[in-house]
């Protein structure tokens, strides 16, 4: 089992007999400051040799850095051949091992936030029938598109173990970290 830094795998008070009770949850999202995070990642996203180690390094500091961010990987975009479809393919990641090496892009919560240029969010990935199981811990999940020059090519994926664990400061930090991968691309394309 990994470290999370300054978490604890339960509740601090015995509120929750599985996990953490909301209080729990607040006080470890005020040890991390996303602010602080997002401006580090900027900072090395400016000295990373190429677009593979800055993606290490920022799924390296998302999971290590954030307490309920229990995996977190990008996939990019492979172009098909002549008659195949483009796929997302897996990319630097954090975490236990996936199954899903290769995602169709109409399949799967991954494959829709490419498919619509939008981050998911997904509260209870066991209600979104779109969910491709990956872990029986994951609880809920967030995706966001990677932009170079204007269109979708990749997407960071982050899952928790905790219900309903993004809210709008996690969006926010998911959303940079994958404009900092769609920034460095644009420099080398």
């Amino acid at each position: 089992m990994r470290s999370h830094g300054p978490s604890i795998p339960g509740c601090f008070h015995g509120r929750a007999e599985s996990g953490r009770c909301a209080q729990c949850d607040v006080m470890i999202r005020m040890v991390t400051d996303y602010p602080k995070l997002t401006e580090e990642l900027q900072t090395l996203a400016e000295a990373a040799g190429s677009v593979d180690d800055l993606m290490s390094i920022v799924v390296g500091r998302l999971e290590e850095r954030v307490a309920h961010f229990d995996w977190v990987g990008f996939y990019m975009i492979e172009k098909g051949g002549i008659g195949e479809e483009p796929m997302l393919v897996l990319g630097p990641f954090v975490g236990a091992e996936t199954p899903h090496k290769r995602i169709p892009l109409n399949q799967g919560i991954c494959g829709a936030a490419v498919s619509i240029g939008q981050t998911v969010v997904v509260d209870d990935v066991n209600a979104d029938p779109r969910y491709l199981a990956c872990s029986l811990e994951t609880r809920s999940e967030i995706v966001a598109p990677v932009f170079a020059k204007g269109a979708v090519v990749g997407e960071l994926d982050i899952d928790s173990h905790t219900p309903a664990a993004f809210t709008s400061d996690d969006r926010q930090l998911v959303e940079d970290a994958a404009a900092l991968v769609g920034k460095y691309l644009e420099k080398t394309m």
